[in-house]
């Protein structure tokens, strides 16, 4: 029986705190025995969200259990905290076998000491004030989640889930974890190194009408001639003016924005259709499987086939699970 405690406080983000809780029922339904889950606030009054809601917790956190998973959520409560409660994640925080932070909450594992010498990752709106406040700790601002030893740190808001079911699928296999996805109707679990942001979001959208119909011609036609050259003429500007427009008004430079929506279309390919490995690479704009597998490599630390096996419905069904 493993206990996981999410600690409470007002103004916390409540789905950090019920979507890891429901991952972890949904565990302890499938294979009773597993997790008991338990909620603490400070002093073990109930706690008001900030969507409005009320939780009431289980116990004070002086009078809770010493837990297996610690899970500190995030939410607006982190930016002020009640140092009270900090205090106390800096003295039971290492007596855990494993901490867990959803969104912001890493800061209060931060400003608890309990960071300083790992890498981390919290709601991109926040990356920048964690490692300006916290130089100790190596601020990742692109994963959906990080693992560091012990300790994992996730980004925003649904991402606790993601994170929650990879915990639960290092400790009741692969089968569990894509059982209770299915319930949640989460379809597949997202590898942690999975960006934050789809190319899409990540890059602004341009203020120039040629640059947005630019945009939206690499996102409709992965596979075609993507140079920095086709895309300029399409644009009416030269090479160099397109590639410095292009950079200035989306944040990042068109080879880079290329390589993105490349390897998403590649991802959802491998993910939802039976396409071979060949037949996507091209279609994606890579044009051999190797160019495809360097890029998923890189970007992944994963090869496109080990993708497909462990984030495709049918191929994920047919893995043993791990144990």
């Amino acid at each position: 029986m493993r206990t996981v405690l999410v600690v409470l406080f007002d103004d916390v983000q409540s789905l950090d705190v019920t979507g890891p809780a429901e991952v972890f029922a949904g565990a302890e339904a499938q294979v009773p025995g597993t997790y008991r889950i338990r909620t603490a606030s400070l002093d073990g009054g109930p706690v008001r969200t900030s969507s409005g809601l009320t939780v009431v917790p289980d116990s004070s956190l002086a009078d809770a259990p010493t837990p297996h998973t610690l899970l500190v959520p995030g939410g607006p409560g982190t930016r002020g905290p009640d140092p009270r409660v900090t205090a106390w994640l800096r003295a039971h925080g290492p007596r855990a076998e494993r901490l867990v932070s959803v969104c912001t909450g890493a800061i209060l594992l931060a400003e608890a000491g309990l960071l300083d010498g790992r890498r981390a990752t919290t709601h991109w709106a926040y990356c920048a004030k964690l490692a300006r406040d916290h130089p100790a700790v190596e601020v990742d601002p692109d994963p959906i989640y990080v693992r560091d030893g012990r300790v994992s740190t996730s980004a925003g808001v649904t991402s606790g889930i993601d994170l929650a079911l990879a915990l639960v699928e290092e400790d009741l296999g692969r089968d569990t974890a894509l059982a209770i996805a299915r319930h949640l109707v989460v379809f597949l679990r997202r590898p942690g190194n999975q960006a934050q942001f789809s190319a899409q979001l990540a890059a602004q959208t341009a203020h120039r009408e040629p640059l947005r119909e630019v945009q939206q011609w690499i996102t409709e036609h992965p596979g075609d001639d993507l140079s920095v050259e086709t895309l300029a003429a399409r644009a009416r500007l030269s090479p160099r003016h397109f590639a410095r427009a292009f950079q200035s008004e989306t944040g990042m430079p068109p080879g880079r924005y290329v390589d993105r929506v490349r390897l998403e279309h590649a991802r959802r390919l491998l993910e939802d259709t039976a396409d071979g490995i060949e037949e996507i690479s091209r279609a994606s704009g890579y044009g051999t499987p190797e160019s495809m597998r360097r890029a998923f490599l890189k970007a992944l630390g994963t090869p496109p086939a080990e993708y497909r096996r462990r984030f495709h419905p049918t191929q994920s069904t047919r893995a043993a699970p791990t144990r």
